[in-house]
Formats: structure tokens, sequence, C-alpha cells
């Protein structure tokens, strides 16, 4: 079992240099996230000396984090897109917003390549919005901000931004998905006209296996994720910290009290308890692009980037489609009304994570962006 094997390898990889004790630079390193944390749930943090060694070096060596982030085998980051030959000259064509995956930019060369392909391949204005000013910070952000927080400062820049005032269509690679679907759920004012979600985390993950030992359990990212998959994962201050534990859905513990109380997913799929208004605001865009990596080893199951979810009978081993699952049966946010009113739109790619060809980005462009 995925989840069995993480902890395992995470705690064998845990040396006793990077075991903190000292209550006060816990403290002091989650102070640094502007999170104030209750005292017993400092004592347990202390149960997962990897993650606080990176919020240490979040605190103190920001550069070097980064770094570790984009190098982790759960990095997306985008590869830089050719412009492209045929172009758009259209007045009036609907700005493009994009949004990266964990490890990347929006500073970084791939990004800013394909938001310029994007814009000039519908000739339209095309801007990708980060969550922080620097690539240093943004880079950081996807790991240590969580969904929430990183979905008001996008919505942030994105009400700031003239140009995006009459609305936008939006376009997210990996995570880069959840930013924009909390911004729709939670704002969509301006409102998003067509999302184009690329290999997104929407319906969340049930394994990290790139960092399986199976894989490539390697690095400080993998170990500190490793520790809070298990009890530690849907701890109010785990959730309030970790980008990737919110979107975290370990099949095993869909009915706890701590998943349902806690996880920034469950929420958001109204696993919890439904949000009319964000059920509201999810319905007023008008076409959602759902697009599978038919090869992804880092979305566990793939077919989640269609709104799959592992079947409750045989969770590491069978998957509902979309219209099995709980979310779309109860239509706790939409996503079955959203089908009715014939808005979702499903494609694929024969490819790895984020890895599709400049040709198949762009005739995605073409159909649901022009």
């Amino acid at each position: 079992m995925f989840r069995l094997c993480l902890l395992a390898a995470g705690a064998a990889a845990i040396s006793t240099d990077a075991i903190v004790d000292d209550a006060e630079t816990l403290r002091s390193a989650l102070s640094h996230l502007k999170l104030d944390v209750r005292a017993s749930e400092l004592a347990r943090l202390k149960e997962a000396p990897n993650l606080v060694k990176l919020l240490a070096t979040a605190r103190d060596d920001p550069h070097t984090l980064a770094a570790q982030l984009a190098a982790s085998p759960l990095a997306a980051i985008a590869r830089e897109v050719a412009p492209p030959t045929n172009t758009r000259d259209v007045t009036g064509a609907l700005p493009i917003v994009t949004a990266h995956g964990m490890g990347d930019s929006c500073f970084n060369a791939g990004m800013k390549s394909v938001t310029a392909a994007a814009g000039k391949r519908v000739g339209a204005y095309a801007v990708c919005v980060p969550t922080a000013d620097t690539t240093v910070g943004d880079t950081i952000d996807g790991f240590l901000k969580n969904m929430d927080r990183s979905v008001d400062a996008f919505a942030e820049r994105v009400r700031k931004d003239p140009k995006l005032k009459n609305g936008f269509n939006a376009l997210g690679l990996s995570q880069g998905n959840n930013v924009i679907r909390g911004y729709i759920a939670k704002y969509n004012d301006p409102p998003v006209r067509t999302f184009l979600s690329i290999c997104g985390c929407n319906a969340g993950v049930a394994a990290w296996p790139q960092c399986s030992p199976a894989g490539k359990l390697i690095g400080p990212v993998c170990r500190a994720l490793a520790e809070v998959l298990g009890d530690l994962a849907y701890l109010k201050v785990v959730q309030d910290i970790l980008f990737q534990a919110n979107y975290y859905r370990d099949p095993l513990r869909l009915k706890d009290d701590a998943y349902l109380s806690n996880s920034r997913l469950a929420h958001w799929n109204g696993e919890s308890h439904a949000n009319a208004t964000w059920r509201a605001n999810f319905l007023r865009t008008e076409k959602f692009v759902w697009v599978e990596g038919t090869r992804d080893t880092v979305v566990f199951p793939r077919d989640g980037e269609h709104w799959a979810a592992p079947d409750p009978a045989d969770p590491w081993k069978g998957v509902q489609p979309m219209k099995q699952t709980a979310w779309y049966t109860s239509d706790a946010f939409g996503l079955r009304t959203a089908d009715d009113q014939g808005k979702h739109a499903f494609e694929s790619f024969a490819g790895q994570h984020i890895d599709f060809t400049d040709e198949e980005l762009f005739g995605w462009l073409d159909k649901y962006f022009t």
C-alpha cells in the first residue's frame, strides 16, 4: 500500500540531526509563515522532523528550499513551448490566465513561454498569475502556502489587473489547477469563462507514487511528505501549512472526523458539507475542459484528472468513474449540474505528467479558447 510504504521509507530516511526538539525554533519557523499554532498541535508537529527542517530552511535559506522543490521528483515544471506559427489578431479576444505546478514559478522560462504562446495563438492578452513577487517566493508558495491562502493571493492579483476585469479563460498545469478551481469556487469575479485543466489534481491524490520506494524516494521534499501521509496529514496545522496535504485524499480515512473537519479538499468537494455560494460560483463558469495524461505517474489515480476516484471497495486497484463518485451523485459543488448543462469536455494525450506536445496544446486552445 503506497501510504504505508511511504511512511516506512520516510521514517528510515530521518537522520538524528534532522530532529528538532526546540519548540521556539519550530514556533519561529511557523511565525515566518504567519501561522499561530496551538501548543497541542505544535507538539504533534515535532513528529515530522523533516517537515520542520524544511520550515526552518524556508525561514533561513529560502533559495536552497526553492532549489530543493524544483529538483523534487514531484516537481511539475513546464518545458518551453515554441511560439506558434499560426496566430490570431483578434480585437477583444478574452484574456488568458495561467497557473503553474509544484516546484515551478510564473517567472521561469517554461511558464513564460506557455503563457506567451497561448496568448499569441488566440490573439489575447495572457498572463501567468503568481502568488509572490519573486521566483523563490512563488516556488516556495507552491509548497508552504496552503490552497486557501494561495487562492486568496491569486484572486488579489487577478482583481488588480484591469485587463482581466471582464473575465478571462484560465489554463492550469498540475496543482496550478487547484488554485484556479479554488478561485472559481471562492470568487469567480471576474469570472473564468473556460477552464482548461491539464493534469489537474482537482479530485485529489491517494498517494505520491513518484516518491515511493519503488520509484524515487529521494530528497528532503519526498521525505517531508512521507512523514505526513499518516496520522499527521489531517492535523489542522499540517493543512494550514502544506499545499500538497490539502489535496491528499487517503481513501481509507474519508469518514474520519479529522479528514472531514480539516481537509481543504473535503471542504471544496462538499464531502463534509455543501457550500451553496461556492456551488453557485462554480456554475458561473461556462466550460470545463479536463485533460488527462494517459501515462501520468504523478497523479494517483491518474483517472482523477477526469474526476474519477479510488473505488472504496478496492482503493488501490479499482477506480470509480466520475458519474459514480459521491461528489458527482450528491452534486455538492455542482459537478453533476455542470454535466447536465453540457459544460464538461474531456481530453487526453499519450504522455507523462504535463508532457504534452506543442501541437496538442495549440489544438486545445483552438478548440476551447477561440
